[in-house]
């Protein structure tokens, strides 16, 4: 039997000696070793697309892979394909790094310097382990996370007030409609309001998730809300206090256990960065951060996305900002503010017009929004430009309502100048 194997290696002079010792174990078919961890889940995800059997039986990840941590993204592997036998290796090859590998979904711990024989043997055990679970697998099982998994949108505002969770909603409603299986995700931990802009209070929330090693689907479906709208919603605490249990760790944990379940997860990021949301929004298929066109708010987002590429969570030009509350009379418009923030602005601005928000925001009742809502139907026509939707063919509006974007004169804009964070 032919082991096929997919080193995870990023430093170049180690990548190469993975790939010499591999090429002379008997029966092997290494790959050509990925560099980060982006690079694997991606390499994994479209392997998986056509087939089960098209996945490599072992994946080997290095100690210093990045930018995931070489512990959660075993976690991750495991999670997403567990037909995949996960090999960590390390230059600690003792007793508490071997139980933590073990917890996370590793199938074996190879130390560091690398020797053929543990090698050989390590790659052997995981292989036999993964033609097992593919056999196992093979009449198919509705209970295990399986394939590629859905996509991760996340939805982050650069200040309060700007329209961060309504816009999620809309996303999250717009791709239910569409015919997507979505979740929705509250990660506003301390003051998340999703629940209050559905009319919706169930007992469970994400930081009942928090400290559970393995989520199942079972354990999953108890802590959703399947909504009568067809959003499977998972909130924040009611206490705010409860928000400190969701960590970094948890929130890949949980984001990932989401995205193999639907077919898209919908992420209220709320305005404040946390080890939580920030590890979600490095996650994200697509990151969305919303703004308004006031100086304050371009500001926030100009200091926001700063923050997500000192942190090395996010690239401002990977980053799509949604203007919200947009007129063509303001004098900042959306291609100045992708100018200044050097992320991309959506075609489609969100039209300044609470009147027609305010009853059912203050009803609690957003999904009842009539459909002639200029509002509704910009963040509806947002959700298919940024591929939220299941109808791949269905058009999008590329002009504004109101006119094509402009490049006003600067005026006040030149009082925007670069702001530290705090």
């Amino acid at each position: 039997m032919t082991t096929r194997i997919l080193p995870a290696v990023g430093d170049p002079d180690a990548a190469r000696i993975f790939s010499t010792l591999l090429s002379q174990l008997p029966s092997a078919e290494p790959a050509t070793p990925v560099p980060d961890s982006t690079t694997l889940l991606d390499t994994l995800a479209r392997l998986a697309v056509d087939s089960l059997d098209e996945l490599p039986e072992v994946v080997l990840v290095h100690e210093r892979i990045g930018p995931v941590p070489a512990l959660e993204l075993i976690r991750e592997v495991a999670l997403r394909f567990p037909a995949v036998g996960v090999v960590l290796v390390s230059s600690d090859a003792g007793p508490a790094l071997f139980s933590a590998a073990m917890d996370s979904g590793a199938r074996g711990l190879v130390g560091l310097p690398l020797s053929y024989e543990e090698l050989a043997a390590r790659i052997q055990a995981a292989a036999q382990w993964s033609v097992g679970v593919r056999r196992h697998l093979g009449g198919g099982a509705a209970d295990t996370f399986t394939g590629p998994g859905g996509r991760v949108v996340t939805v982050t505002g650069a200040k309060g007030g700007v329209g961060t969770t309504f816009t999620a909603v809309q996303f999250a409603l717009a791709a239910a409609a569409s015919g997507r299986r979505t979740a929705l995700v509250d990660m506003d931990l301390q003051a998340g309001d999703v629940g209050s802009y559905l009319d919706v209070q169930f007992r469970r929330s994400i930081a009942d998730l928090a400290g559970i090693q393995d989520i199942s689907p079972r354990v999953l479906q108890d802590a959703v809300y399947e909504d009568r709208t067809g959003l499977a919603l998972l909130l924040a605490p009611a206490d705010g206090e409860r928000g400190e249990e969701v960590d970094d760790r948890a929130a890949r944990h949980i984001v990932g256990a989401l995205r193999s379940r639907y077919e898209l997860v919908v992420v209220d990021c709320g305005t404040q960065v946390t080890g939580a949301n920030a590890a979600a929004v490095e996650m994200a298929d697509v990151a969305v951060l919303v703004t308004t066109p006031d100086v304050i708010a371009v500001r926030a987002a100009k200091r926001m996305v700063r923050l997500w590429e000192r942190l090395q969570v996010r690239k401002a030009e990977d980053t799509a900002v949604v203007v919200n509350r947009w007129s063509k009379h303001t004098e900042i418009q959306p291609a100045l503010i992708e100018k200044i923030t050097k992320t991309r602005a959506t075609r489609t601005p969100v039209p300044a017009a609470f009147k027609e928000l305010q009853a059912v925001v203050d009803a609690g009742r957003v999904q009842d929004l009539d459909n002639r809502s200029t509002v509704k139907q910009a963040l509806w026509t947002l959700a298919g430009e940024l591929g939220l939707l299941a109808a791949p063919d269905a058009p999008a509006t590329s002009a504004p309502p109101g006119g094509a974007l402009t490049l006003r004169a600067a005026g006040t804009v030149s009082r925007l100048r670069r702001s530290r964070e705090g």
